[in-house]
């Protein structure tokens, strides 16, 4: 059986009020961790950021508005497109303003990676593994 899942999509990061550009997003998932998708954004080669989302709230993002803390989703149409809009804050900056990114991803190729990752590992049947979490802690991992 598959554990692992990979996705490249091309997103949009808003620049400004409007104007917005490509990026890639690279999604992955792997059921050794079954609660996280991974979400790597790329522009010319470079790595421009790197998040761990928690699977079901990038699910439940493309239907309704999720998240109060450093990562923001809601569900867009413009009518004839489906976006999921994914806002981001990161560290402080000099002028004490927190970076922020806003990006628009393809609703349906989300939701298309998010199936996959249900076929490895259904929703509601995660495990955690408390003991091989704790030997990790416990040798300083």
């Amino acid at each position: 059986m598959n554990s692992f899942a990979h996705k490249s999509l091309v997103v949009q990061l808003q620049a400004g009020a409007t104007d917005r550009f490509p990026v890639l997003a690279h999604l992955s998932y792997d059921a050794d961790d079954p609660f996280a998708v991974t979400v790597v954004f790329s522009h010319d080669g470079r790595v421009l950021a790197q998040w761990r989302l928690d699977r079901e709230m990038l699910g439940d993002g493309l239907l309704r508005p999720v998240g109060v803390g450093d990562v923001r989703m809601r569900p867009v149409s413009t009518g004839t497109w489906e976006e999921l809009r994914m806002e981001f804050f990161g560290d402080a900056r000099a002028d004490g303003e927190r970076h922020h990114a806003v990006v628009f991803a393809w609703a349906p190729g989300i939701a298309a990676f998010l199936r996959q990752t249900h076929g490895i590992v259904a929703p509601g049947q995660e495990e955690v593994r408390v003991d091989d979490f704790l030997a990790t802690v416990i040798a300083g991992g």
